[in-house]
């Protein structure tokens, strides 16, 4: 059954777990697992682990600016799943080739959707290939399903808006992760109307998580090093980037350790190109 498969996964674990679920065991058994690939076209191309269905990123934001990250339509997002086959039992196995940006937007998705059957494939293909795990090229589909998704905008939800950041900073009840670059961060690089941060927001960039010498898996020591920065478990935190891809990772990251953590999709492209929104350089 899929209840055994933890929420990070280690590439070699689920590769052992494959070789002991065939295909036709899966089926026999009604195990409805979906490994969903969120490479570039040409990664996935060039090799996949064996029955990924692609999923271009692009099918998970709205392309609307000024701010193209956030969530698309109800109308599009039943359209992405109907066409991944989603039904209640569907336990989706999620990686990509950047080491988790696109993947942990799927998953952060995923929970607004409220669908909470899902693994992420530490380090995703990078790893997998690190490891010289098997790999196939062909292209793998799945039977569409009549999907009509729920987006949780409750007082739990996984999304953040600005409504929510003024109110947390005015009542000091939240922590900013911001994902992005140092130069992002401090304003020197500058892909919005307004530069800068968010007043009392923390600089991680979302790579600094990462072991680029272990196939780009999560570092081992990750908790510590946040904890080292002042982003910690008993915070209330609120994650962004410039498009809540990059913060897609440090959401996923910030749920494998515990924290009470949301996203911010309309990120630095909604707040630096808003009016009324404060700054910090």
């Amino acid at each position: 059954m899929t209840n055994d498969l933890p929420f990070f996964m280690d590439p070699l674990d689920f590769n052992r777990w494959l070789e002991s679920n065939s295909m036709e065991s899966r089926i026999k058994n009604k195990i409805d697992l979906r490994i969903v690939d969120l490479s570039s076209e040409a990664s996935y191309v060039n090799g996949h682990i064996p029955g990924a269905i692609h999923l271009p990123f692009q099918a998970l934001m709205s392309g609307e600016p000024p701010a193209p990250g956030r969530l698309p339509s109800k109308h599009y997002l039943d359209a992405v799943f109907s066409g991944l086959g989603l039904n209640e039992d569907t336990h989706f196995v999620v990686y990509d080739d950047e080491g988790g940006g696109w993947a942990g937007r799927f998953i952060w998705t995923l929970d607004v959707i409220g669908h909470s059957k899902y693994t992420y494939i530490d380090g995703g293909i990078l790893s997998w290939k690190k490891e010289s795990l098997p790999t196939e090229s062909a292209t793998n589909t799945v039977q569409a399903t009549k999907v009509s998704v729920s987006i949780d905008e409750g007082e739990n939800s996984p999304i953040a808006e600005i409504s929510h950041i003024l109110s947390g900073l005015e009542n000091n009840l939240i922590q900013v992760w911001d994902a992005r670059s140092p130069q992002e961060y401090r304003g020197e690089k500058v892909l919005a109307a307004k530069g800068g941060h968010i007043p009392g927001a923390i600089n991680c960039e979302w790579t600094s998580l990462m072991d680029s010498n272990n196939g780009y898996r999560l570092r081992k020591d990750a908790q510590e090093y946040l904890q080292s920065l002042g982003i910690h478990e008993k915070q209330h935190i609120i994650t962004h980037c410039q498009s809540h891809h990059r913060s897609a990772f440090t959401y996923l990251v910030g749920k494998h350790l515990g924290f009470n953590i949301r996203g911010y999709h309309g990120s630095w492209s909604e707040w630096g190109n808003h009016p009324d929104t404060p700054i910090e350089i």
